[in-house]
């Protein structure tokens, strides 16, 4: 039996974005767990912790490179493209009522990441701006009480994971209003 080259070029394809999209979700729990050990041991010996501070401290694989919270960002984005590409078509065949409630779903989260992640931006660079004023220079280390005090969150991770957050619902509300579901 001959497979024409249209079906091999598409079972590699296909074997190349699972291959992608496996090492994303690996990376994903990897530094999702080592930002987890990392917190818990901080928050057992100080009572305090920021959430996503240890991502962005982080620098990975050697000092200076990148942070691992840009990593978190990339492979979070780059790993829904790929579940997109290959389950994507799945959608043409949702009856039209769950595809209304889900595009809305969607839209409103891509809303609320877009207001996010102005929110933290603008706020990130008025604390730095403020600093700068003073002779302080300090862009990874600003921090914010918000939404709890006791618990506040590090802007630069705010930012990046609001915008991949945000990234991610508008492409998901793209595809589901596609009137054919995805398509190249």
């Amino acid at each position: 039996m001959r497979h024409s080259n249209l079906e091999i070029d598409e079972r590699r394809t296909r074997k190349l974005l699972l291959g992608i999209f496996y090492f994303c979700a690996f990376t994903m729990a990897s530094i999702t767990a080592y930002a987890l050990y990392v917190s818990v041991g901080e928050y057992l010996k100080t009572g305090r912790v920021v959430v996503g501070e240890v991502l962005v401290n982080t620098e990975f694989p050697v000092h200076g490179v990148s942070k691992l919270v840009t990593y978190l960002m990339i492979v979070s984005v780059v790993g829904w493209y790929c579940v997109t590409k290959l389950g994507g078509e799945k959608v043409r065949y949702l009856p039209k009522t769950v595809k209304l409630i889900l595009q809305l779903v969607v839209l409103a989260i891509a809303v609320i990441a877009l207001y996010e992640f102005i929110y933290n931006f603008i706020v990130w660079s008025s604390l730095i701006t403020a600093d700068a004023i003073k002779g302080i220079v300090k862009l990874d280390d600003i921090n914010v009480p918000y939404p709890n005090p006791k618990t506040p969150w590090n802007l630069v991770f705010a930012t990046k994971m609001s915008l991949a957050a945000f990234l991610i619902s508008a492409h998901g509300f793209y595809i589901m209003s596609k009137p054919n579901g995805l398509r190249d």
